[in-house]
Parts: C-alpha cells; sequence; structure tokens
C-alpha cells in the first residue's frame, strides 16, 4: 500500500501540476460520511412510502382491492426511481456545485478533478456516481484504488477522474508581489467574483509564478495571456483593468484567491 503518492498532470496551457492522490483512507471517511447522510435520505424516503402504503389501504371503503394494489404498485415504483435518484443526484450536484466535492470529501479536504487538472464536469460526475454501486460491490474499487498507480476506481477510469487532497504544495510563493499587483487584487476582490476560481486554477496560476523566471520571454507572455484571458472569463470580469500587463493581472488575481481562501478558512 502507498500512502501520499503524488502525480504530475499537463493542463491544456501546457502548465505541469502536482498534486497528492487522496488514498483509501481519505477516501473511505469521506465515503462514510456520505453515505450516512444518503442513509438518512433514503430511510426518510421510504418511511413515507410505507406511510402512503398504509393510507392507500385503509381506503378500503373508497378504493377495490384491485384498485389498491395498482396504486401501491405504483407508488413502489416511483419510490424505486426516487431512491435511485437520491442515490445518483447527491453525488452529481454536490460534486458540480462544489467543484469536486461533496459533503464527506469537505470534510475529509479531497476533491475529485479530471485527468487535465480541470474541474469536474457535470458529464464526469454523473458516470462516476452511475458506476458507484460496482465499485462497491464487494469492494471492487478498493482493489483499483490500491493495486492502480493512480488510485482510480472503476467510475474514475471510465469517468477520467483523479481523487487529490485539497491542499496544494505549490500553494505558498516565494515570489515578492508587486504593489501593482496588490493594489489591483483590492480591486478584483471588489469588482469581481474571485471565488468563482477552483482550487485547481489556483493551481495553475501558482505553478506558473513559480516557473515564469525561467521561461524564454515570448513564452512567458503567451502563457500569461492566455491563463489571463481564462480566469478572466470564469471571474464574469467584462475587460481587463487598464494599463495592466497579462503577467501582473494573473499575480493580483492569485494574491486575491490567496486571501479570500484565507478568510474563509479562518471564519
Amino acid at each position: 500500500m502507498r500512502f501520499f503518492n503524488r502525480i504530475n498532470l499537463q493542463t491544456p496551457e501546457s502548465v505541469e501540476l502536482e498534486f497528492t492522490l487522496a488514498g483509501i483512507g481519505s477516501r473511505a471517511y469521506a465515503l462514510v460520511i456520505d453515505y450516512l447522510i444518503l442513509g438518512a435520505a433514503l430511510f426518510l424516503s421510504v418511511v413515507i412510502a410505507i406511510f402512503l402504503t398504509y393510507q392507500i389501504t385503509a381506503l378500503d371503503s373508497v378504493f377495490s382491492i384491485e384498485n389498491q394494489q395498482t396504486l401501491i404498485q405504483w407508488l413502489w415504483a416511483i419510490e424505486a426511481l426516487i431512491v435511485f435518484t437520491i442515490y445518483v443526484g447527491y453525488f452529481v450536484f454536490f460534486e458540480t456545485i462544489w467543484q469536486g466535492q461533496t459533503i464527506g470529501k469537505k470534510k475529509a479536504k479531497i476533491r475529485v478533478i479530471a485527468d487535465d487538472g480541470k474541474p469536474i464536469s457535470l458529464g464526469q460526475s454523473t458516470l462516476r456516481a452511475l458506476l458507484r454501486p460496482v465499485d462497491d460491490f464487494f469492494f471492487v474499487g478498493v482493489f483499483f484504488i490500491a493495486l492502480g498507480k493512480k488510485e482510480k476506481r472503476i467510475g474514475d477510469l471510465v469517468a477520467g477522474t483523479i481523487v487529490i487532497q485539497e491542499e496544494f504544495s505549490s500553494n505558498n510563493l516565494t515570489f515578492k508581489p508587486t504593489e501593482k499587483a496588490q493594489e489591483l487584487a483590492l480591486q478584483l476582490r471588489i469588482e469581481s467574483d474571485v471565488a468563482r476560481l477552483s482550487p485547481e486554477n489556483f493551481a495553475i496560476l501558482s505553478n506558473y509564478l513559480q516557473s515564469r523566471n525561467q521561461m524564454i520571454s515570448r513564452s512567458r507572455r503567451e502563457l500569461a495571456r492566455k491563463l489571463a484571458e481564462q480566469v478572466k472569463n470564469i471571474m464574469e470580469l467584462e475587460d481587463f483593468p487598464q494599463d495592466t500587463t497579462a503577467d501582473c493581472f494573473v499575480e493580483a488575481v492569485y494574491l486575491a484567491y490567496q486571501q479570500v481562501r484565507g478568510e474563509s478558512e479562518i471564519k
């Protein structure tokens, strides 16, 4: 069994990211929490179905036995659909709106991302959820995680995802931010939604800022422009701030996100 296994991913922006894989322990902890919540929701759903069944059988003066049986059959058919929707929808809903995390994953501080380092998509989350029963059957998923180099269960293999630790080793940089970037960071926190950026977006910016001094000028300008354009769209900014280079903008976004994230952790 490997502990703290690390993996390098190449993003579409040609930035290499290094992540720590979540491992069986963290994933099991998250799954226990998720299944406790799911179990409570499913139990409540079944109790309601049983109550409605009892109410239907009590209406023997209104419905014939044949009609009662038909209603009960429809009731439990709908209940089966509700159970399936809750089971699959729980993971799909939270992993989509929380950028790869469920309640359990938040507690365990792990996250699902795509193989290219991008946030998980709706389709990928749905595939993982639909294949979860296969992974849970006789702990098949555990064997795949334990034996695979990238610690993927069947759902991850099919959906093209991996599960990583939420913290990134490259979040703390040693560079000294420029005054222009610091001023712009404060402006961005007011005028844009910095929180829309995902930890993976932040990791990409972090890796760029760490390695930019080793790049040739042309590659550095092109990559900075590409990253700046992407984060601008994610943050829903209409235009770039005036008299600001792409490199300075990326640095400011990094600082703004770091400040927002630090405040949320304190809360």
